[in-house]
């Protein structure tokens, strides 16, 4: 297929004449036909828990001290996607922040975090990237990236020690971690000096990926990762989740999209009202017996 023009057509198509297939949309979206956009992997054992939370408890003072977490109980394997799914409002974000250094200035009333068998408590999210975990925000715009910086200084932050050379940044071997990266997933970009505010949607998604991967973390929290992003995009993000997987790291995947999460969860949780409703396998899973749990209270 040849490859349009910037901002010209790729097709014209009529439901009147013939039906329309999601597959086929997206194969005129991306220009090659994809069989599966939820790339499969080899299924393989997880290994051991990484990361475990057993009655985790949390208030919002914010909210008038409300209980925003009640007894959440999870783990995460290594080798592992587990998704976590629920309505709006549901607690899946609050969840990850509690978690994640609490930025948001969460009450923790109990329970226990476990990272390898060892009980941690994150007071800033510093002290969650040295236990080796990391979070990709929703917002990468607002959150999860500094617009007006480049590619280089946007992959290399959540791990500026290891670039410390002699008191001081050590700038080549930051713009060959950065080339490493940009050429390993496939960041559209002229050079690693180009500003992160001036690529597209999924070019910052893979650059706040990278900057993650960078921190070498084993429990990956993924908010939202293809939420305003093409199809194309979305297909290279399933692919490198795959990857980080089968290298032994633990993924939690929080989207609003449920065939997303069946499509790339080797387990999943349900979530309603700050609270845990149900586990699923992959195999059990369906959209009927998430979408029952969801509504739960």
């Amino acid at each position: 297929m040849k490859a349009p023009k910037p901002g010209g057509t790729i097709c014209s198509m009529d439901a009147h004449q013939k039906e329309l297939t999601e597959s086929e949309i997206i194969q005129n979206m991306v220009g090659r036909k994809i069989e599966n956009i939820y790339p499969k992997r080899p299924k393989k054992a997880p290994g051991e828990v990484v990361l475990e939370l057993k009655d985790w408890t949390v208030e919002d003072p914010e909210r008038g001290n409300r209980e925003i977490l009640h007894k959440v109980c999870i783990n995460v394997r290594k080798g592992e996607i587990v998704g976590l799914q629920g309505l709006m409002g549901a607690g899946r974000t609050e969840l990850a922040l509690s978690i994640f250094g609490n930025v948001k200035g969460y009450r923790l009333l109990g329970g226990s975090l476990m990272i390898n068998g060892k009980e941690c408590r994150f007071r800033s999210p510093g002290d969650a990237i040295k236990n080796g975990l990391a979070y990709v925000s929703e917002d990468r715009k607002g959150n999860g990236l500094i617009l007006i910086q480049d590619i280089r200084y946007n992959t290399t932050l959540a791990n500026l020690q290891a670039l410390v050379k002699r008191l001081s940044i050590d700038a080549n071997k930051e713009i060959q971690i950065a080339n490493e990266y940009k050429d390993s997933i496939n960041i559209k970009a002229p050079s690693v000096e180009q500003k992160v505010g001036n690529l597209s949607g999924g070019n910052q998604q893979k650059v706040q990926l990278a900057k993650w991967m960078f921190a070498e973390p084993q429990v990956l929290i993924l908010d939202e990762p293809t939420r305003g992003i093409d199809v194309g995009a979305k297909l290279e993000i399933y692919t490198l989740m795959n990857q980080l997987v089968e290298r032994g790291m633990g993924v939690i995947m929080i989207s609003s999209e449920l065939p997303e999460v069946l499509g790339m969860s080797d387990r999943l949780y349900v979530m309603s009202e700050g609270t845990i409703t149900g586990e699923l396998s992959a195999e059990e899973a369906t959209e009927q017996k998430v979408m029952a749990l969801a509504i739960q209270s």
